[in-house]
């Protein structure tokens, strides 16, 4: 990248409150770089005397360009380990083309992910793989 992005601070947050048997920590951010882009997240997670616990969180970016990205997700872990989790993701190009994915997961089947690209059109193309 020929512009370092340098972010600035914008919100953080960190949170602990107690009840009886029970915790929360709820956490969140957000920055603004040098030209223009922005980007947020926020998440709180609850852990019960039992073990049992969960999980939210969300995020979202904007480029200067356009480009944007969402993501949210959430996951529950009852008192005996089961866990179950899912998340989805959203992101769109300059250009116009789309990603929309999602992710679930349980002790049972492990993970299963989903996603589907289109381009400017609308048309369904092939998703992009990682180098």
């Amino acid at each position: 990248m020929q512009n370092r992005m340098l972010a600035v601070a914008l919100a953080a947050a960190s949170i602990l409150s107690a009840a009886p048997r029970r915790a929360t920590v709820v956490h969140g951010g957000a920055v603004r770089g040098p030209n223009g882009g922005v980007a947020a997240r926020a998440g709180r997670t609850t852990v019960h005397a039992d073990g049992s616990a969960t999980h939210t969180s969300r995020m979202g970016a904007k480029r200067p360009n356009g480009a944007t990205i969402t993501s949210q997700g959430s996951s529950v872990r009852d008192a005996s380990g089961n866990v179950t989790a899912s998340r989805s993701t959203n992101a769109t190009s300059a250009n116009g083309s789309t990603y929309q994915g999602s992710t679930t997961y349980n002790n049972a089947t492990g993970s299963v992910h989903t996603g589907t690209c289109r381009d400017a059109g609308g048309s369904v193309i092939p998703c992009p793989t990682r180098k």
